[in-house]
């Protein structure tokens, strides 16, 4: 029995969207503030509405719970509107709602069309959390798509420089691109089956042709969400080009529907296609790891070292993953949540120094710990947590990946461990050339350390990552997934 009903969960998240988007709208033109304090009470009211689903949540069942269907909705088996969540599910639903209003609190940096910007962030939220919560593919897909039209305003309106168009143009096609694959997939699915529910797809039994088929067409679009290389060009260009909040979505919530996608669909319902490709998996993998460990350590913009070492990152829990154990598949949704808490981070720190110098190249950086103590002291807790001191959420989930890989593969285990070495490398390399050595007061005269807004985001960032990286066996318990 739930202390809260399943059917409120599904309405009060669609009413706390939809009601806040017409307030704003009827208020912004005369308000700004006030459309800015209604967005951060819609987005404030999902994080009490799912940490309560989070506190009546079984720990003991692995199957979905708090499930609902308005079949009267849509009475067709193939586009039932269905819902449950497990513990997989609800863990980055509860990302997505703790990183939602930090967002929403931060636009207060915006001054550009704040209404649209708002409108924007609450309605890739309310995508996001239906991606996590509906158990049926076809709205998944539609959700899954969904969150590119507002993100790809973000990136092409509110972005920094002149190559924003092209940036978001890059995001919104490469992955339309890959979504084309899934679609067929669904199609193919729905007339093969005749139902699109997740529970009953997850029992069928496949001949290996079609094994080898979905698993190709359910793959791609995954592997372009994360990004894999060859797939990886668009994701630096559409963080150097989004602005702060932009880069913060993509980072921490957009690249972990990638990583979802597998674990959800991929990997349980194609497994023959997964054990015929996983040699293919591996190599492409870990060339995505080391290519984007090394190629972070040359970039001159801090934007594009945080974006290749996402990359890295995601490529890492792509391994975990298709190492198919335990240990290889808990360790890489522990890894979805550090990465979300810890990209968001480094993102809002290079944002403070966007904000303030109007430059994110390098060489104008220098000895910043002696004018902006409270930044480096920051700046330093985020660098230690991305190339994965102990204490930290990343060091957990790094660890118990390659745990998982050695048990699969010791050379691949080997070639994956190099990333945590190359990361150590260009971490220390960005910290230093920031915050230590000579001030550049040839270019920059005037400076100024964090103001309490950007305190209090980092702040916050800060303890949940501590509490993540210190209370593992709260996150083990809720992330358990059930490989057999």
């Amino acid at each position: 029995m739930y202390f809260i009903d399943s059917a409120y969960v599904v309405f009060l998240t669609i009413i706390w969207i939809v009601v806040p988007l017409g307030l704003i709208c009827s208020v912004a033109a005369s308000n700004i503030d006030v459309a800015r304090v209604i967005a951060f009470i819609s987005s404030f009211q999902h994080l009490i509405l799912w940490t309560t689903v989070l506190a009546t949540f079984d720990f003991a069942q692995p199957t979905f719970q708090h499930k609902y269907s308005l079949g009267w909705l849509i009475p067709s088996q193939i586009a039932e509107f269905s819902f449950g969540v497990d513990g997989f599910s609800l863990s980055l639903i509860i990302l997505t709602v703790i990183i939602m209003p930090i967002c929403v609190y931060a636009s207060i940096n915006i001054t550009k069309n704040v209404k649209e910007f708002l409108i924007c962030l609450l309605l890739i939220e309310f995508f996001l959390i239906f991606s996590f919560y509906t158990t049926n593919a076809l709205f998944f897909f539609i959700f899954f798509e969904s969150v590119l039209i507002p993100m790809f305003i973000i990136i092409g309106y509110w972005g920094s420089r002149d190559r924003k168009i092209k940036a978001a143009y890059y995001f919104f096609f490469y992955t339309l691109f890959g979504s084309l694959f899934m679609l067929f997939g669904i199609l193919y699915l729905s007339n093969l089956i005749g139902s699109l529910n997740y529970e009953i797809l997850l029992n069928q039994n496949f001949s290996v042709q079609t094994h080898l088929l979905l698993f190709i067409l359910f793959f791609v679009p995954f592997a372009i969400k994360i990004p894999m290389f060859p797939f990886h060009i668009w994701l630096p260009e559409a963080h150097v080009e989004a602005p702060t909040i932009g880069s913060v979505i993509l980072a921490s919530l957009l690249l972990k529907l990638g990583s979802y996608g597998f674990l959800r669909f991929t990997i349980p319902l194609f497994w023959y296609g997964v054990s015929f490709f996983a040699v293919l998996i591996d190599v492409l993998a870990v060339l995505s790891v080391i290519y984007a460990s090394l190629a972070t350590i040359r970039q001159i913009d801090m934007k594009r070292i945080i974006a290749y070492s996402s990359i890295a990152h995601m490529n890492l829990i792509v391994l975990g993953l298709f190492s198919l154990n335990q240990h290889g598949i808990d360790g890489s949704i522990y890894l979805m949540i550090g990465h979300g808490i810890v990209s968001s981070a480094l993102f809002f720190c290079v944002g403070i120094l966007y904000d303030r110098y109007h430059t994110r190249l390098l060489k104008y950086y220098g000895g910043l710990t002696l004018v902006m103590p409270w930044f480096s002291f920051f700046f330093f807790i985020f660098t230690l947590a991305n190339m994965s001191f102990p204490g930290t959420s990343n060091f957990i989930g790094e660890f118990v990946i390659l745990a998982g890989i050695f048990n699969r593969n010791s050379f691949i285990a080997v070639c994956a461990g190099c990333s945590i070495v190359l990361s150590a490398i260009y971490s220390i390399w960005l910290y230093n050339r920031i915050c230590f050595g000579t001030l550049k007061i040839k270019y920059i005269q005037q400076f100024s350390d964090m103001n309490i807004n950007e305190f209090l985001i980092l702040s916050t960032l800060s303890v949940l990552m501590f509490i993540s990286g210190i209370n593992s066996h709260f996150i083990f318990d809720l992330i358990w997934y059930n490989i057999y």
